[in-house]
């Protein structure tokens, strides 16, 4: 053995085991905040709210609000293209009235979760970024606001133009219900008749 190596690797041992334990419980709890959509997305207002608090008070990081607002645009982009493009698919496509009829649900390119696990992310490493001089880079900011406008309403108008050439739309209201759904209004009465 050289001199300085020991035999016993637990300290490297010791630190990854740490770090995959840490992962494992931030996985755990990402996987339990799947279903709770409404606290999620406060979380990320609460976050982006202490992010522009943050660079109002200090009235500096504009370059990094910059940043963090294209990357949730493009985010937001991905958010409502489809997992497939229409315009891509070709002979996918449906050919007959029969074959357009049939129900095929919304594919997104990113999934809501997916979203918005991207979002907070960004928004939290954009409000550690505000701690370090490095990233507060002088700029006139009203031009990169007037920009960053003309470019969210530029991809927005093109977006919303390929969700009409194709029609679809990408939010839904959760499951279509319709009136009398199940109840058999025959005069045979049915297996689920009112009558019983």
């Amino acid at each position: 053995m050289m001199e300085g190596e020991t035999d016993d690797p637990s300290g490297s041992q010791s630190f990854e085991q740490q770090s995959a334990q840490f992962k494992r419980a931030v996985q755990y709890w990402l996987d339990k905040s799947t279903i709770h959509v409404v606290p999620r997305w406060g979380v990320f207002a609460f976050l982006l709210f202490l992010f522009f608090l943050r660079v109002y008070l200090v009235q500096g990081y504009f370059i990094v609000a910059y940043g963090l607002g294209i990357f949730l645009l493009n985010n937001f982009i991905a958010f409502l293209s489809p997992l497939e493009d229409p315009k891509d698919s070709g002979p996918g496509l449906p050919t007959t009235e029969d074959e357009g009829k049939e129900f095929r649900p919304f594919a997104r390119r990113l999934p809501e979760f997916k979203f918005w696990l991207a979002c907070t992310r960004g928004v939290a490493t954009a409000f550690v970024m505000t701690f370090f001089s490095v990233f507060d880079i002088p700029v006139f900011w009203p031009i990169l606001l007037m920009y960053f406008f003309v470019l969210f309403f530029m991809t927005m108008k093109r977006q919303i133009m390929h969700m009409y050439k194709h029609k679809y739309v990408p939010i839904s209201w959760g499951k279509s219900k319709y009136k009398d759904a199940g109840v058999e209004n025959s005069m045979f009465g049915g297996g689920m008749s009112k009558s019983r």
